[in-house]
């Protein structure tokens, strides 16, 4: 699941990005309203968590220009105004939740998941399969030809990325923002290492390959082997 967390606050950003990730989420963070509001119009998510007070578009216009443009992505509203006016106003406008700061992650998490089953259409996979590879996402497994392999929580989390964004280039700094919540440092071999292990067990006793090195750019999983 790919989630975006605008929130201008740097601290609570952070601990929601990192809170989320850890939860196996893949997010995006824009810390002013205008990146936000671009990445929701441009990107795909499956849910908007939306701070009201920004600094230059607050939430409110935000939120109206998502459900002016017909996009019906969930939105949760994470923000100190706690009066019953502004929790009015935020389910008027189109929000599908409303959480007040200071909050307890443990019950972000709840309200997101709830979010996620709430949907029209059902966007939280329990499964997600490319082949004979199949991820159980909330038992955090993994099986090949019906084989259950081994990975560290890492390993799990960099295997969903790749297979979330099947047939796609993934950079390596793309990789170490998401898996690792670090920036790409080029001396380090950490992302290289990782797909090497990550590659030993899915792929090493397995037809067809999967992971894939595309020379330059990154890493990518995909069915077919023409790809490097």
């Amino acid at each position: 699941m790919k989630l975006l967390v605008v929130e201008d606050e740097i601290k609570t950003g952070e601990y929601v990005r990192q809170g989320l990730m850890e939860s196996g989420f893949v997010v995006d963070l824009a810390r002013t309203g205008l990146d936000g509001r671009h990445l929701a119009l441009t990107e795909s998510y499956d849910l908007i968590i939306l701070d009201v007070m920004l600094p230059d578009v607050d939430g409110w216009r935000i939120l109206q220009t998502l459900r002016e443009a017909k996009l019906s992505t969930p939105v949760l509203f994470l923000t100190a105004r706690d009066s019953v006016e502004d929790r009015v106003k935020g389910l008027e406008l189109g929000a599908d939740d409303y959480l007040i700061k200071p909050f307890a992650f443990s019950e972000l998490l709840a309200r997101v998941r709830t979010l996620l089953r709430r949907g029209t259409t059902p966007v939280f996979n329990d499964q997600l399969q490319v082949a004979d590879l199949v991820l159980d996402i909330p038992r955090r497994q993994a099986r090949r030809k019906e084989m259950r392999i081994n990975l560290t929580n890492k390993e799990f989390a960099l295997l969903e990325l790749l297979v979330r964004r099947q047939g796609e280039v993934l950079p390596r700094s793309l990789i170490a923002s998401q898996v690792w919540d670090m920036n790409f440092d080029s001396d380090t071999n950490v992302i290289d290492v990782a797909i090497r292990r990550l590659r030993a067990k899915i792929d090493e006793a397995f037809e067809p390959k999967l992971i894939h090195t595309v020379r330059g750019m990154g890493y990518m999983l995909d069915v077919s082997s023409d790809v490097n």
